[in-house]
């Protein structure tokens, strides 16, 4: 198990970083200003080997920097009507792909989770991948537990590399000790800590190095390529003759390792994969995947024109969206950061600080990167490999019945009819995982329902049993309860119910 500081090269930081005339950017007063506050920051950071680093990532932030101002200036914008669906060609089905035939490729893989997330809109505090989604296991665990069966199934090495961002940084490693003795490689790294901007006066929000973390951010996951660069991670995958690494966000539970897309890789000879998936109407603000030009290109709803915004959201023009699982060569990945640079669409972030003030983030998406890489292209893939919980209604899916758990892979129960998952909307009562934790005695059964709608003030039992549409409303100041054994299919409650007897639509129940 292995933790890699970063290096503390300046050149090699900031080689190829961007293309633009600095010194033309430079002249600005919003950036002489930026730089004499960076200089004031790095001069506030007490140790030397620290600083030297912690001079090296601002370096990197101030060039981010410059590129939006210069591109402010210019208001490069993308012309919406060049924008077109991908070609034929620049989207694969999946079920088009072949059977892998080598299972020894597995050794030239490795497997990235960008774990920098905190869930703080489910209300945790930690790492998000820390959070018990399944029999008891977090999303590590099943991470972990998947790999394993990999390595061990088809005697290979695959390795797994968490980037972790400061917010999480130190609850991973205290985490990934425990699996010291399961048949996987560990290797964590930090990814940069960029500060915030004040929007009006566009200088940093920290004044010092070590100011508190509400000051500062993780400028996406786009940053995984530097990341990966400067932490000499990099490096040490190819020397160890890893040739391919699949990225995924660590709360997505449907990104296992499939060595068809990895089969597909090599005998296409793609550099750059992209897992996209059928769009939805829950899945309006994803990513896209367009033929700009003749090149396929990332559009991120964030890059919109306003006027705009309405058709990007449509499924009719934009059918599928981004998973963010990747695919990347490796070898490639260092001749583009080593040559040209990896410059990737800035997306402005606008937040509000602790204290009322408007700030913005300057982050970079990692799909973006597909434009830099040869014959990159998407892979239509089914919604099974789309599973994130970034709510506590998609964590009582993932906790139900609905799954079963396979060495650490979620697998659709056979008692299910479709293959659809139900649509689960729980209200503001549910949406801290406290709250949810509370309200629930035990997950319900749900093997039969199409759609659960819940709000208000709502407790439910042990053993309860949802079938068809179940909508349950409890007004303000009216409470529900849910009794032990109740089954309720197609059925709508409301008013202030202790036992279900009155006031309720019935279609049909059973408590």
């Amino acid at each position: 198990m292995a933790t890699l500081t970063p290096r503390d090269n300046l050149n090699a930081r900031v080689k190829g970083s961007s293309h633009i005339d600095f010194k033309t950017a430079t002249t600005g007063v919003a950036a002489k200003s930026m730089r004499n506050e960076i200089s004031h920051l790095v001069s506030t950071c007490d140790e030397q080997a620290k600083k030297q680093a912690f001079d090296t990532e601002m370096q990197s932030f101030f060039y981010l920097f410059t590129r939006y101002l210069s591109e402010r200036a210019k208001s490069v914008d993308l012309d919406w009507d060049r924008i077109k669906s991908p070609a034929d060609d620049q989207i694969v089905a999946y079920d088009s792909l072949p059977q892998p035939h080598d299972h020894s490729n597995l050794n030239k893989l490795a497997v990235l989770k960008v774990n920098g997330g905190l869930g703080t809109s489910m209300g945790m505090t930690g790492a998000k991948s820390a959070l018990e989604v399944k029999d008891d296991m977090t999303f590590l665990d099943l991470t972990v537990r998947q790999i394993e069966h990999l390595n061990t199934s088809n005697r290979v090495d695959v390795p797994l590399i968490l980037m972790t961002s400061f917010n999480t940084h130190e609850d991973t490693l205290r985490i990934i000790k425990k699996y010291a003795n399961q048949q996987l490689r560990i290797t964590s790294f930090n990814q940069s800590r960029y500060p915030r901007i004040f929007k009006e006066s566009l200088l940093p929000c920290p004044k010092r190095a070590d100011d508190d973390k509400t000051h500062w951010y993780p400028p996406g996951h786009g940053d995984l390529y530097n990341a990966l660069l400067y932490s000499g991670v990099l490096d040490q995958l190819i020397a160890e003759g890893k040739e391919y690494l699949f990225v995924s966000n660590s709360d997505n539970l449907g990104a296992v390792v499939d060595e068809k897309i990895l089969q597909h890789m090599i005998d296409s000879q793609a550099e750059f994969l992209m897992e996209v998936t059928d769009k939805t109407k829950a899945d309006i603000k994803g990513g896209t995947l367009i033929d700009y030009e003749g090149s396929v290109r990332l559009l991120e709803i964030a890059q919109v024109p306003s006027e705009h915004v309405e058709d990007f959201k449509s499924v009719r023009k934009f059918k599928i969206f981004n998973t963010n699982n990747l695919w990347i060569n490796l070898p490639a990945l260092k001749r583009i950061m080593e040559t040209e640079g990896m410059e990737l669409e800035i997306i402005i972030n606008p937040k509000t600080n602790e204290d009322g003030q408007s700030v913005i983030q300057l982050e970079t998406a990692a799909g973006a990167a597909i434009k830099h890489f040869k014959n990159g292209h998407g892979i239509n893939v089914p919604r099974s490999r789309f599973l994130p919980v970034k709510s506590c209604s998609d964590l009582l899916l993932i906790k139900s019945d609905i799954y079963s758990l396979q060495h650490g892979q979620l697998v659709l129960n056979e008692s299910r009819m479709f293959e659809t998952t139900p649509v689960i909307k729980l209200g503001d009562h549910f949406k801290k995982i406290q709250q949810f934790q509370k309200r629930f005695k035990k997950i319900p059964k749900i093997i039969e329902l199409d759609h659960l709608t819940v709000t208000g003030d709502v407790n439910f039992g042990r053993n309860v049993t949802l079938r068809g549409t179940v909508i349950i409303v409890a007004n303000e100041g009216q409470r529900i309860d849910i009794p032990d054994g109740c089954i309720l299919e197609n059925r709508l409650l409301s008013g202030n119910l202790n036992m279900i007897v009155s006031d309720a639509q019935d279609f049909s129940s059973h408590c």
